[in-house]
């Protein structure tokens, strides 16, 4: 056989082998899947009929938990964040409606809404996002959620009552959808001790 007809074949063969290896290959995902705290939050019977108007400022947040990335600790003091797997906006923007309605729901204030403008009010709530992380560094990986809030007397210019909300919620599964699972009862907890807290200090505020 002709040398230049065998090299032919033998390039040709090659071509067809490294194209039928190529669809074993795994195909390469990078969709970022995102993710929301959404929750809801039961009317309180205790107390009801408040006096005062709450403006809520939107949460600040520390160094490291201002963007949507989602953040995790394999070992102490080293922030880390998944490539992709991120919030579908800042916590403290997804933070601050759910703060309203955790208040609104506490019925101990006669109106709550966000701090945008043009609302006179008695009370305002100031808020900070201290962290909100997937910890794996025990098993099973659980999700830490910190918010420091104070409650000021907006004329008075007076802070009349300041708490740190620690919570602690073990993930289902440990991976970014279990921290997510996680963060969302995380955050119920402590919205809802934070309510429960600051409408007990504004129940004898005098308007």
């Amino acid at each position: 056989m002709d040398m230049k007809w065998m090299q032919a074949g033998y390039l040709a063969f090659g071509l067809i082998f490294l194209a039928g290896c190529s669809g074993l290959q795994p195909v390469r995902n990078d969709v970022i899947s995102t993710y929301a705290l959404q929750m809801q939050f039961q009317s309180s019977q205790v107390a009801q009929g408040g006096e005062s108007v709450l403006l809520v400022t939107r949460p600040r947040a520390h160094p490291g938990f201002e963007s949507s990335r989602m953040a995790y600790v394999r070992k102490a003091h080293e922030l880390e964040y998944f490539s992709r797997n991120q919030w579908v906006d800042t916590p403290e923007k997804m933070l601050a409606p759910l703060l309203v309605r955790a208040f609104e729901t506490s019925g101990a204030f006669a109106a709550v809404s966000l701090a945008t403008g043009g609302i006179t009010a008695q009370l305002r709530l100031d808020s900070e996002i201290v962290r909100l992380q997937q910890d794996f560094t025990s098993v099973p990986s659980s999700v830490r959620f910190t918010l420091r809030a104070q409650l000021i007397d907006v004329a008075g210019r007076r802070i009349l009552a300041t708490r740190e909300f620690d919570i602690v919620e073990n993930a289902a599964s440990d991976d970014p959808y279990g921290g997510v699972v996680a963060a969302n009862r995380a955050v119920h907890r402590a919205l809802s001790d934070a309510a429960g807290f600051f409408a007990a200090q504004a129940k004898g505020f005098k308007p």
